[in-house]
């Protein structure tokens, strides 16, 4: 390379980040094999932001967009001229990253391990997934270079992702464990869920230096053996529920469902007289029950025939039975 040559490279010189990727938060700018040189152009779109490393220190960071002039009088700079007799290589070692200033939208996040806590209806412990996004701006470049990129040639997306999306479990986690939102009510309550994460994550992110501007829960689910668990005490309360409603016990509803299950049972001759064991018992009840009233014991005895646990023949003689009592 003739000395011209180099002396014309001083001069023209332009500092930018070029085609930057979807992907990239931050970005070192590549000098190609060059110095920098004095009298250089920094070119900063709106979009960006520049942190400028002196001898591994942050010396300035052109937070506004436009086009700075890299000279001797505003950063300690040394010229490629002056080291003419060093093959124009200089020891004060300079770079410049670059970083993006625009929304980061739609990141995934989903939780890793199961979030597990003590449900306060069941009193039992489950586990819960959960999935979202959030969207977060830079806000402090400083303070996430010096902790996190360092001497990396790029930052992505995914490098952030693996940082922050371990915390979020851990704030998620104390958070269900503090409030014990119940299985039955999460989802009614996804908003209420989902403003009180967001103040909590807002403050972590900017620890880092981050503006969390956008967070979101997509999506619940609990472990399949929660959900099992509670699917067998919801088919106990229904039916308690049910038992109640009809005014009998649970007992008696369980005896009622034995007798549907037998009578369906086209093979099992036990079930027949199972079936009229239990019928025999029911039919008892109506007469020695201790609310000796007539329309208690007449409402029941409708109840057993609407149920189909009589048939009319049997339901108009008892009926008949408890009327000659008026």
């Amino acid at each position: 390379m003739s000395l011209i040559d180099s002396i014309k490279r001083e001069f023209r010189s332009v500092i930018k980040w070029e085609n930057p990727l979807d992907n990239e938060i931050f970005h070192l700018w590549s000098d190609r094999g060059d110095e920098i040189k004095n009298a250089s152009k920094l070119i900063v779109s709106p979009t960006q932001g520049v942190i400028f490393i002196y001898e591994g220190k942050i010396v300035s960071i052109f937070d506004k967009e436009g086009i700075f002039d890299i000279k001797t009088s505003n950063i300690p700079f040394i010229t490629t001229l002056k080291k003419f007799m060093q093959f124009f290589e200089s020891e004060h070692k300079s770079a410049f990253y670059f970083y993006k200033k625009s929304v980061i939208t739609n990141v995934k996040w989903g939780t890793l391990s199961a979030i597990k806590y003590l449900d306060p209806f069941f009193n039992f412990p489950v586990k819960l997934m959960a999935f979202g996004n959030y969207s977060f701006q830079i806000k402090d470049p400083r303070k996430f270079f010096i902790s996190f990129v360092g001497n990396k040639e790029s930052f992505l997306v995914d490098d952030f992702k693996e940082i922050m999306n371990a915390r979020l479990l851990q704030i998620m986690t104390d958070f269900f464990a503090e409030s014990k939102y119940s299985y039955i009510e999460i989802d009614s309550k996804l908003e209420e869920v989902v403003e009180a994460l967001f103040k909590r994550l807002k403050e972590e992110f900017v620890k880092f230096g981050f503006d969390l501007t956008d967070f979101r829960v997509e999506g619940t689910a609990f472990d399949e053996e929660s959900q099992k668990r509670i699917d067998e005490i919801s088919n106990v309360l229904a039916k308690s529920y049910a038992a109640k409603k009809i005014g009998i016990s649970y007992q008696k509803l369980r005896e009622l469902d034995a007798l549907n299950e037998a009578a369906s049972n086209e093979n099992g001759t036990a079930g027949v007289f199972m079936a009229a064991n239990v019928g025999n018992s029911l039919l008892n009840n109506t007469q020695n029950t201790p609310q000796n009233d007539i329309v208690s014991r007449l409402k029941k005895l409708k109840e057993l025939y609407d149920m189909k646990l009589i048939e009319e023949k049997e339901f108009l003689r008892k009926k008949e039975e408890i009327l000659k009592e008026v």
